[in-house]
């Protein structure tokens, strides 16, 4: 049942969305200033999102999906990336400005436009999207050219990052290959096994880490304020905007075009990117900004490549001709007569990444 128009819909989706997607890394950056433990900090936000969506299931707001082993199975792989992904992001942040994390998590299209026609039967991108995809690496380059840290530090400044974007781009890659052969029902399925699945990897990497001892001797300092306030602040806010992007994220892809979703994700980076200059005072220089944004835009350019095979089931009156709004107004239509779990369920495999990541 909606409760709003299809236009109201579509708008208050979208500000969910950006605002969990763009407010999430500068969180986590700033909690890690204050508490760093990247592994604990992320298993206290997976801990939360499951005490949340379980809790409002006893209560009845929701659905979500009962585990089932024969699903267990492909996700656990799935979860493996996933929580690796984190990781590498969480100490991409710890090691880096903001900036440099969003700069090669803009080059993983890269690597997924490769992984898409290689294995999940994907076209080779078109010369616009390579065009798209060459304009990111031009701009990850001139950003490496203005980083202070590159110009010191040299390659071994970008391991975090560049092992971030690696594991991203095979972690999308897999969540698109489970899709059909994991049929879960509601949005809280993806989010919920992934969280579950992912809540015990993260207490390893916080060992393998040597993170316990750390914060015990994090504790024990003899300061009077062991915990800062304004980290259980940030902790709290933390855990909650990672538990709303999951759902935002979906509530925003069932009701605009795919093109249109990704241009939000587009906009989300320079929201970032301006409250990231506005409030912290790591970030790049002017001309390091301006790489990324040029890296922005190479991203607007390229356009995702069609299954093969694709064009030729399309009448000739059919979606070869349809613009991005007829699009977005297919999909209000289908919502509203009850047509949008195959939409759903299609997305589902890459959805639940989108939760931490931003």
């Amino acid at each position: 049942m909606n409760f709003f128009s299809p236009q109201k819909e579509v708008l208050l989706s979208v500000i969910a969305y950006s605002l969990c997607s763009g407010s999430l890394v500068l969180i986590n950056k700033l909690t890690l200033h204050y508490l760093p433990f990247p592994s604990l900090v992320i298993a206290f936000q997976l801990a939360a999102c499951i005490t949340l969506v379980y809790g409002a299931k006893l209560l009845g707001y929701i659905d979500v999906d009962p585990f089932n082993w024969q699903y267990v199975k492909p996700y656990l792989l799935y979860t493996g990336f996933f929580c690796f992904g984190v990781y590498c992001n969480m100490r991409s942040l710890a090691s880096s400005n903001v900036e440099t994390v969003i700069v090669f998590r803009a080059l993983a299209p890269v690597m997924v436009a490769f992984l898409d026609a290689i294995f999940l039967g994907r076209e080779w991108p078109s010369q616009r999207s390579w065009a798209g995809l060459s304009t990111l690496v031009l701009g990850a380059y001139l950003y490496a050219n203005e980083d202070e840290k590159f110009q010191t530090q040299g390659y071994s400044a970008y391991g975090w990052p560049a092992l971030y974007t690696i594991v991203i781009a095979l972690e999308m890659a897999y969540g698109k290959s489970i899709v059909k052969s994991v049929p879960l029902k509601t949005r809280s399925g993806p989010v919920i096994y992934t969280n579950v699945l992912g809540f015990m990897p993260m207490l390893v990497f916080a060992m393998a880490g040597k993170e316990y001892g750390k914060l015990w001797d994090f504790w024990w300092t003899g300061s009077e304020q062991r915990l800062p306030p304004v980290s259980v602040v940030l902790l709290i806010i933390g855990a909650l905007v990672g538990t709303l992007i999951g759902y935002s994220s979906w509530w925003c892809r069932s009701v605009v075009s795919a093109t249109s979703f990704t241009l939000i994700g587009v906009v989300n980076k320079c929201l970032t990117i301006l409250m990231n200059v506005m409030i912290w005072d790591q970030h790049a220089t002017p001309g390091g900004i301006f790489a990324l944004f040029i890296c922005i835009s190479g991203g607007m350019i390229y356009k995702q490549a069609p299954m093969r095979g694709a064009s030729s089931t399309k009448t000739a009156a059919g979606e070869d001709n349809k613009t991005d709004d007829d699009e977005t107004l297919d999909l209000i239509e289908k919502e509203q007569t009850g047509e949008e779990s195959t939409i759903v369920e299609k997305e589902k495999g890459d959805g639940a990444a989108q939760r931490r990541l931003g």
